[in-house]
């Protein structure tokens, strides 16, 4: 399974031809355009299931299936919570829940960014017991920790991690937290202005089937956004099945 999180900047109508050469089974993309304005050209391959979520048609938060993956938007869905979604994915080889995320929520006054993914970790707590993706634009770094004192970005990685989640580019790449070497994010598409900002945390059964994780190159990705995707390639064996 390859999975791909891209905050596209906009458009994605318009960009989908190039995220989709990667070859995504599931791909989950930031500042997407409502489905009434996202019209493919006849060139492009469809999804298989599709959700969006968000309350600006310019942009929210889509979630494609591009293999015999389905979703379900699960019933504890906290509205308030905006845009980070959790789904019930079936189909494959196993099922699992998704959480998807794009942390930006101007219209809560807690806090528009980190402070969102502390709310859902904390309201979807029940869900994080079993096999778990919590993946997307989380909008936050160890770095800016001082300046979010409730639910700091720190907060949200030890909250995930009491219950085993851990984020693959971290313990995959052996990278530390707020010190990353491979920034996902180019403030104002500079290269000068680089932040490590998507992430994708999973349990630990998934974790340890990952095969392999990209970051897109600043050189191959800002003429389409000021962000570039992460993705993960998942290598599931007979034991992983026989267990689902």
């Amino acid at each position: 399974m390859k999975l791909i999180t891209w905050n596209c900047q906009g458009a994605f109508r318009k960009k989908a031809d190039i995220i989709l050469l990667q070859q995504p089974d599931i791909l989950v993309v930031q500042e997407c355009e409502h489905p009434d304005k996202l019209v493919f050209s006849t060139t492009i391959q469809q999804p298989n299931d599709f959700l969006w979520f968000g309350d600006n048609k310019h942009k929210g938060l889509g979630v494609f299936s591009y293999s015999n993956f389905k979703f379900q938007l699960l019933d504890h869905h906290n509205e308030d919570l905006k845009i980070i979604s959790p789904i019930s994915v079936t189909g494959g080889q196993f099922d699992f829940t998704l959480i998807a995320i794009w942390a930006n929520n101007r219209h809560d006054p807690d806090g528009q960014y980190i402070e969102q993914v502390w709310k859902a970790v904390n309201h979807y707590d029940h869900l994080l017991s079993g096999r778990t993706i919590l993946t997307g634009d989380f909008n936050s770094n160890k770095i800016w920790d001082k300046e979010h004192r409730n639910g700091n970005h720190s907060a949200v990685v030890d909250k995930l991690a009491e219950k085993n989640i851990h984020s693959v580019y971290h313990r995959h790449l052996k990278q530390e937290q707020g010190k990353e070497q491979h920034p996902t994010f180019f403030l104002q598409r500079k290269k000068e202005k680089p932040y490590h900002i998507d992430y994708c945390f999973t349990s630990a059964d998934l974790f340890d089937k990952v095969k392999y994780l990209e970051i897109g190159t600043y050189e191959n990705w800002i003429t389409h956004s000021d962000h570039t995707p992460l993705i993960i390639s998942f290598d599931f064996d007979d034991k992983i099945r026989a267990n689902s």
